[in-house]
């Protein structure tokens, strides 16, 4: 019977998987600021910054898909796999479109943090899955956070401000979808298809709105933008490669302190009070939901 790693190993993957998840953060928190920059601040239509930053997104990752190959295109589900880049498309327009209305930054990662508790409910309605109460328990705190962070009782809740939340809406759709993709597809075909139709799509958006060419100035911001995002997915591979899902997971949560300080520090946002207590109950949501997960697959796997 094989023996465990010794603990000096088990560090050694453990620092470099935690250190991968925090680059992460900073590069997602990095593009998050251009957009809300580059939208809201020097006007351009966030159907046509969405084209733009996923487009150089593509061309960094060029080198990974040459890896990776065309023939892992080859699909029996192909309007199955369509249907997942379109409703992830439309996830990434409702999020762009709420950096280019202004929305404070850690306003939109909170509330597109709820995204976990939408395929919950998505999992049982859809897919008939047996969903935990313990599962239950958290989705409903979560959605009290966001409630919290919407404030729909008061004068200050705008259209604007619910465009997160059918971020993470059509995200955890399409995560659904990617889940009964993987029942029949290689990770490698489902990725593959993602990257390559995600910009085609963006920009038929762009076109019904009406295209618009950035300016210099504005070339310089969607291409830092598109590295920024190509540099977290790799980050994010390689933090599951080295470590762990359920030890890197919670480090995952540091994106929604470094918004809330970039969105202070550059923008100078101002969170309402009512704000931090739905984040935290959303994080706790978050945390509690990982940590009950990995428990009962430990006790799966020691049964």
């Amino acid at each position: 019977m094989s023996r465990p790693p010794p603990p000096a190993r088990l560090a050694s993957r453990a620092v470099p998987g935690a250190l991968y998840m925090l680059g992460a953060g900073l590069c997602f928190t990095a593009a998050n600021a251009i957009t809300r920059h580059v939208t809201f601040d020097l006007g351009l239509a966030s159907t046509a910054e969405a084209f733009y930053q996923y487009a150089f997104a593509l061309l960094f990752s060029l080198p990974m898909l040459w890896q990776t190959g065309l023939a892992s295109l080859r699909t029996r589900r192909p309007i199955a796999h369509l249907l997942r880049v379109l409703v992830s498309a439309l996830g990434v327009q409702a999020f762009v479109y709420a950096f280019a209305s202004g929305v404070p930054m850690g306003q939109v990662i909170a509330l597109v943090m709820t995204s976990p508790f939408f395929i919950t409910i998505g999992a049982a309605v859809l897919l008939h899955e047996k969903v935990a109460p313990q599962r239950w328990w958290a989705s409903t705190v979560a959605f009290a956070g966001a409630l919290l962070i919407l404030r729909p009782w008061s004068s200050a809740l705008t259209l604007h401000a619910w465009a997160p939340v059918a971020a993470a809406v059509l995200w955890g759709a399409a995560t659904l979808l990617t889940k009964r993709l993987l029942d029949d597809e290689p990770p490698a075909t489902v990725t593959v298809w993602l990257l390559l139709l995600m910009t085609p799509v963006n920009l038929g958006f762009s076109l019904a709105e009406g295209h618009q060419w950035p300016t210099a100035v504005m070339v310089g911001y969607l291409v830092a933008s598109g590295l920024a995002m190509a540099l977290a997915q790799l980050l994010l591979a390689k933090s599951y490669a080295v470590a762990d899902a359920a030890y890197v997971q919670p480090f995952d949560g540091l994106k929604l302190p470094l918004n809330f300080l970039a969105g202070w520090l550059v923008f100078g946002d101002s969170p309402h009070p009512a704000l931090w207590a739905g984040a935290a109950l959303i994080l706790a949501a978050s945390y509690y939901n990982l940590r009950y997960e990995t428990l009962r697959e430990k006790r799966l796997a020691a049964a």
